[in-house]
């Protein structure tokens, strides 16, 4: 009978610092959008308070937000 060899145990993987780095990512570029969509809609459409800048910069941080958890979750 031949000896069994043991096999080194794996190292662990990076695929966490890869995952929460897309997940940032793809948050800025949520707000980002929000943000530069709001911007150029008062840019268009001029008003004192900036509302639609407001709007959609909340809105865009509610779906990133959304987005995240649900990422999240999904593990």
């Amino acid at each position: 009978m031949e000896p069994v060899s043991e096999k080194p145990p794996k190292p662990p993987r990076s695929d966490g610092f890869i995952r929460y780095a897309g997940m940032a990512t793809q948050m800025a570029v949520t707000i980002g959008l929000g943000v530069w969509a709001g911007l150029s809609l008062d840019e268009r459409f001029p008003n004192r308070m900036h509302l639609w800048t407001l709007t959609l910069s909340l809105l865009s941080v509610g779906v990133a937000m959304y987005l995240a958890i649900r990422d999240l979750n999904r593990q």
